[in-house]
């Protein structure tokens, strides 16, 4: 069975607004090696569109200008990756994506039930509906040394509390701090 990873940079506060992180090398290095290591990508539509918005390469394989140099490893793994998209709403998405429709508890449980290295999902809501499934089988929360001073947070609306095991690690140079944790059970 394939492990169901959720990862995402959080704020010290607990914000997850994409925007409020400080992005640098050796973090975007990180998530390059991270997601190298999945099957595929599991995101809400939400999360999809802003992800393809920001990291899908042009079809002439060239470094879209404004993107740093460093960022092109992680934009690289990230746009080749098989994706699925839990969503209602989008028709058709074109990312290496197909679309994951229905009962979503055993549409990701026949996912993970696929034979590899395991999925990694991202975002704020899809996650939510995961860890009320119990479907998540490791946290990665990379904490960034800033506060925000507004949301949003993360799992606001949780039914009962979720105890986690430290399993992993890693500092960074910038004073960032990637935490790994697994689900008590």
């Amino acid at each position: 069975m394939r492990p169901l990873r959720y990862a995402i940079n959080v704020t010290l506060d607990g914000c997850v607004d994409h925007r409020a992180g400080t992005p640098d090398e050796a973090m975007h290095r990180h998530w390059a090696e991270r997601l190298a290591q999945a099957d595929a990508l599991l995101f809400g539509r939400v999360t999809y569109e802003m992800m393809e918005a920001a990291w899908r390469l042009p079809a002439t394989g060239v470094r879209p200008e404004g993107m740093a140099e460093w960022m092109e490893p992680f934009a690289r793994t990230i746009d080749a990756a098989k994706k699925y998209v839990v969503s209602s709403t989008l028709d058709r998405p074109d990312w290496n994506a197909e679309l994951v429709r229905g009962d979503l508890g055993e549409a990701v449980r026949r996912l993970k039930g696929e034979p590899g290295n395991g999925l990694f999902v991202g975002g704020v809501t899809l996650p939510l509906a995961l860890a009320e499934l119990g479907l998540i089988d490791e946290y990665e929360f990379v904490v960034q040394p800033r506060l925000a001073g507004h949301g949003p947070t993360l799992f606001a609306g949780l039914s009962t509390h979720l105890d986690l095991t430290l399993v992993g690690r890693l500092e960074f140079g910038s004073g960032a701090v990637a935490l790994r944790y697994a689900p008590r059970r």
